[in-house]
């Protein structure tokens, strides 16, 4: 079980880190939310002229037809750039969705338009109830769908949704919804990371189409992937935070000599670093779980996520207590970190959640 990285995949890191550092700068994170418009469209165009969208998608589908481990990779640096991008409800959750459990027709029309960053597709999976696919109440007769789907993130920028809802049997399954199809209705909410700009989405007999190899346990496994890449997302950005306050602390001058050089700051450091490095540690099984097809994903999944809010959480409130009175002002960094880090955590359902269903596979 080898969990180093490749020469290639270590190439693909550095790459991808100079991208985003040229694109998905802090200056642009702050210039989103000062004009209240989150996606960030030049950043996803140099994806998508890269090649990065088409990352994990078939060849035969206009991708590059890699795998797992390089799409953590780039879901690692997206949470270190803090790209207003939706990387997560597209490559996370849309793409492997219609790879796995999609009909041809529906790969053959869609992917290539995800590769190509012309298509992007909202993941419509969550309720004031919870995430699907335990508390879904949307449903479909006659493959029309109605329900409330709330928070969708880029709903939007979207032109489609994949939305969990039960059939006329009561089994939860994935449709995919036209967003511009009749009996839609999108109304903007106000979300806690302004470059992640969120939604409710309204479905009044919407036709919509199934995804046929949807099911809840297909559900299940998808979102352990989601989580996956999610936790990646999290350590890149608690690693940007640590980073961050480290060279803070080396420069803030208190009684004559940097702040950093004080033992209880110190100790907070550390405690950011093992808090980071266990996470990576569980992320790295995660996604290795994930590529090889594991059937322990669950329980890795599961743990990856946890560990991974625990991790940005504890970073991202270090850095603004680090950052002293400067951290809690509008016009400083940290306060990008501690938006971005809730929003993580409210994507894919708060830590309980996630320990309920360790528990639940645990004991199954």
């Amino acid at each position: 079980m080898n969990f180093g990285f490749s020469d290639e995949q270590d190439t693909i890191r550095e790459t991808l880190t100079r991208l985003l550092g040229d694109h998905a700068t802090l200056a642009v994170a702050h210039d989103r939310l000062e004009a209240a418009e989150g996606f960030d469209t030049a950043t996803w165009a140099a994806l998508a002229e890269g090649g990065w969208l088409g990352l994990a998608i078939a060849e035969e589908d206009g991708g590059s037809g890699m795998g797992a481990v390089e799409l953590a990779i780039l879901a690692e640096e997206i949470g270190r750039s803090l790209a207003a991008v939706p990387f997560a409800p597209v490559l996370g959750l849309a793409v492997p969705a219609i790879q796995t459990m999609g009909t041809q027709a529906q790969q053959k029309s869609l992917l290539p338009g995800i590769a190509e960053g012309r298509t992007i597709i909202a993941a419509a999976l969550c309720e004031t109830g919870g995430l699907a696919p335990g508390k879904v109440t949307a449903q479909v007769a006659q493959d029309r769908l109605s329900g409330t789907k709330t928070p969708v993130f880029f709903a939007a920028e979207a032109s489609h949704a994949l939305v969990a809802a039960k059939d006329e049997g009561g089994t939860p399954r994935l449709w995919l919804a036209d967003l511009s199809g009749p009996g839609v209705t999108i109304r903007a909410l106000d979300p806690i990371d302004g470059t992640r700009p969120a939604a409710e989405i309204g479905f009044e007999g919407t036709p919509v189409e199934p995804l046929p190899g949807s099911d809840p346990a297909a559900i299940g496994a998808l979102l352990d992937g989601a989580a996956v890449l999610a936790a990646f997302e999290q350590i890149g950005l608690a690693g940007r935070a640590l980073a961050l306050t480290t060279a803070y602390v080396r420069e803030r001058q208190a009684f004559g000599r940097p702040i950093g050089s004080f033992q209880a700051v110190k100790h907070r450091l550390a405690d950011m670093f093992a808090k980071i490095e266990l996470a990576r540690s569980n992320a790295f099984f995660g996604v290795w779980a994930l590529a090889s097809k594991d059937g322990r994903l669950p329980e890795a999944a599961a743990v990856a996520r946890l560990t991974a809010l625990d991790a940005v959480q504890f970073a991202t409130e270090e850095t603004i207590q680090l950052h002293g009175g400067i951290g809690f002002t509008w016009a400083a960094d940290p306060h990008l970190f501690l938006r971005r880090g809730w929003q993580l955590k409210a994507e894919l359902g708060p830590a309980d959640a996630w320990r309920d269903r360790l528990l639940g596979n645990l004991a199954s």
